[in-house]
């Protein structure tokens, strides 16, 4: 698996994916301080902008690293961020990496998301050299498995009460995908 030295922005349908920078803080912000866009993202909410600035930096680390890739989601024509998508934990030496999205709650159902995953699973796949793509979700999230299944994802672990978060113990279930078993 190559490291990406610089990196690359996608594009797909009316979408640009592009390196999240701190000109989209605030955006990023209002996303993961919105909370039907968390409901099922079982992450501390940020308590002020600076956290962002903190997030952003480590998302910089970490691609610089090759540890992540981490793209937000601008709808071409408003230049509005619609969400966020990115290869978390890549593993080089196993040429893996987990997927991981969300969209403002604005942008439900309209099939923003398959489009975005779609292209960030052919650049993980062509370009990347990843055998495989996992995905972590909370269980009780079904739109998330449904777009998963769509690809081709399949289940390969239910954990019971393994995360806990906010006071309470959650359960996690991992999706994966083959490179040979993705339905473009």
């Amino acid at each position: 698996m190559a490291h990406q030295k610089v990196f690359t922005e996608l594009e797909t349908g009316n979408y640009k994916l592009i390196r999240l920078t701190t000109e989209r803080a605030e955006d990023v912000f209002r996303l993961r301080s919105d909370p039907e866009a968390m409901k099922f993202i079982d992450r501390p909410r940020p308590k002020d902008i600076n956290d962002i600035h903190k997030f952003i930096k480590t998302l910089d680390e970490d691609f610089e690293a090759n540890r992540s890739m981490f793209w937000a989601i601008i709808h071409k024509a408003s230049n509005e961020m619609a969400g966020s998508i990115a290869f978390y934990h890549i593993q080089p030496e196993n040429f893996r990496a987990e997927l991981g999205y969300m969209l403002f709650p604005s942008f439900w159902g309209k099939g923003v998301m398959s489009k975005c995953i779609n292209t960030v699973l052919d650049f993980g796949f062509d370009e990347l050299n990843f055998h495989s793509v996992e995905a972590h979700i909370n269980p009780a999230n079904d739109g998330s498995r449904k777009i998963l299944q769509k690809f081709g994802f399949v289940s390969e672990a239910y954990f019971r009460e393994n995360f806990f978060f906010d006071g309470q113990f959650l359960d996690s279930e991992v999706f994966s995908l083959l490179k040979r078993e993705y339905y473009k």
